[in-house]
């Protein structure tokens, strides 16, 4: 399939390699260029100078950027997707934005003839380097199924939520929602451990083995217990930004989040603190602050 590829950061490089690994010719466009130069010459995509020469005669073009400004400008702007892709193309949105920019996409596409499939991912870098992420995909029928080849390639498993693109965005933002809210949680019990003389490292062992016997309590709890939060896989400016998202539509349909509150104004604190390029698990050194405790 002729696809163009638009953002290689952390995420967006490996899943383009997947991509090029499945046989599918790519179209590869990054703000800083040298990254997709690095990909043409280990993998023979080819580099483009914009977003609409990354369109330009694909089937399908992907975007995996860091937010919703990102992604506006790249899709809607001058020398961007819109303006660029054929009637009946398809635009596979990957990153995580809001939804009200998924709506807007969604219809700006839709009066242009072309299709919009809104599919964001679970999974953090190493996933997505083995072609195993998890893949939340709406739209119309016919667009998913013709982008389900790519979808496969990046991922282990697809769950299909609708036909309505917003939908997908929806369930991206309450799973980091989730995340966000087990990581306050972590950071809260570890530092009421730590006052009261309970190692970190001791209590997660305790937890991980009994009630919380999981991968993502494990993982990111040895984050926390250990203070290793760089290098950032997921930045907390990054958390901050998709609780922030949460909230927006939270507040679009009246349904209170204050747990997500919560988490917003922790990683917020972070930022503030000059945390915001740690990994979003970093939020457990903002919390022991709070508590009096060294990081």
């Amino acid at each position: 399939m002729r696809v163009g590829f638009v953002g290689l950061g952390h995420m967006g490089m490996p899943m383009a390699r997947s991509l090029v690994r499945a046989g599918h010719t790519l179209t590869v466009y990054n703000r800083t260029r040298s990254r997709a130069e690095d990909l043409a010459s280990e993998d023979g995509a080819r580099v483009a100078g914009t977003p609409a020469e990354a369109a330009a005669g694909a089937e399908v073009v992907v975007t995996m950027l860091s937010d919703d400004p990102a992604v506006e400008s790249v899709a809607l702007g001058p020398d961007g997707l819109l303006g660029a892709m054929e009637r009946g193309a398809v635009h596979l949105g990957m990153s995580t934005v809001g939804v009200a920019l998924s709506r807007r996409l969604a219809e700006a596409h839709g009066d242009a003839a072309q299709g919009y499939v809104a599919a964001p991912v679970f999974g953090r870098p190493d996933a997505a380097e083995r072609g195993q992420l998890w893949v939340v995909a709406a739209g119309a029928r016919e667009a998913v199924d013709r982008c389900a080849p790519l979808l496969d390639a990046v991922g282990q498993g697809t769950f299909r939520v609708g036909e309505e693109p917003p939908k997908a965005n929806v369930v991206k933002l309450a799973g980091n929602f989730l995340l966000a809210s087990m990581l306050e949680a972590l950071g809260e019990a570890m530092a009421l451990g730590r006052k009261h003389g309970v190692e970190a490292p001791q209590l997660l062992d305790v937890l991980t083995s009994t009630l919380f016997d999981a991968p993502v309590y494990r993982n990111y709890g040895a984050m926390i217990a250990e203070g290793r939060y760089e290098p950032a896989e997921f930045a907390m400016r990054l958390g901050l930004k998709d609780v922030r998202l949460a909230l927006a539509a939270a507040d679009e349909v009246a349904a209170p989040m204050p747990l997500a509150s919560l988490a917003r104004d922790h990683f917020l604190s972070g930022v503030a603190r000059g945390y915001g390029d740690l990994d979003w698990s970093g939020v457990g050194r903002v919390i022991a602050e709070n508590a009096g405790l060294e990081p």
